[in-house]
């Protein structure tokens, strides 16, 4: 069974990017010339999208430098270890919403200092997974196309990184 999970997971990609043109070759569609049509379209919306990201990447900057990480984290920690939460993925509750790499960054260096199997390897690794960076969507997408008024995203996106990140934990402890 795992020889064949291999083989597929080994062709898989390889197998579809030379079916689409393919497929789309038989169809009659002209594929360079959709291909190039699309890489326009795709060229377009990077330099659309460049002032909201620069916008985001200097406010959680700030956030950051400024202390405000720290002040939050000093007051949630000690409410988390009465549920005998590790404090250690606190942070990555705060980053992982804000920045993509920033919560990658961290949840290696905590892999690294208490190992892929401790239990903070863990929970760290199922939050990584579990949730999202809500604000670099809100700000890539929502900047792509123009939309201003993003309230109700915003409220659903970080209910829903809540609910990954207490999910994540109650899982980890439940299961480990």
């Amino acid at each position: 069974m795992f020889e064949l999970i291999s083989l597929i997971s080994t062709w898989a990609i390889p197998v579809i990017l030379a079916f689409i043109p393919l497929y789309a070759y038989m169809r009659k569609v002209p594929v360079y010339e959709s291909f190039v049509e699309g890489a326009k379209g795709g060229f377009s919306t990077a330099i659309g999208i460049i002032p909201p990201l620069v916008g985001m990447m200097v406010a959680i900057s700030i956030f950051r430098a400024s202390g405000a990480l720290d002040f939050i984290l000093g007051w949630i920690a000690p409410l988390f270890r009465l549920w005998d939460v590790p404090p250690e993925v606190l942070p990555l509750g705060l980053l992982r919403p804000l920045t993509g790499s920033g919560s990658l960054a961290y949840t290696t260096d905590l892999i690294r200092t208490y190992g892929p199997d401790s239990m903070i390897g863990r929970i760290a690794s199922t939050i990584q997974g579990s949730t999202d960076t809500t604000l670099y969507v809100l700000t890539v997408y929502f900047g792509a196309i123009g939309i201003r008024n993003g309230r109700y995203a915003l409220k659903v996106g970080l209910f829903s990184d809540v609910v990954g990140f207490a999910a994540a934990i109650a899982v980890c402890l439940l299961v480990f």
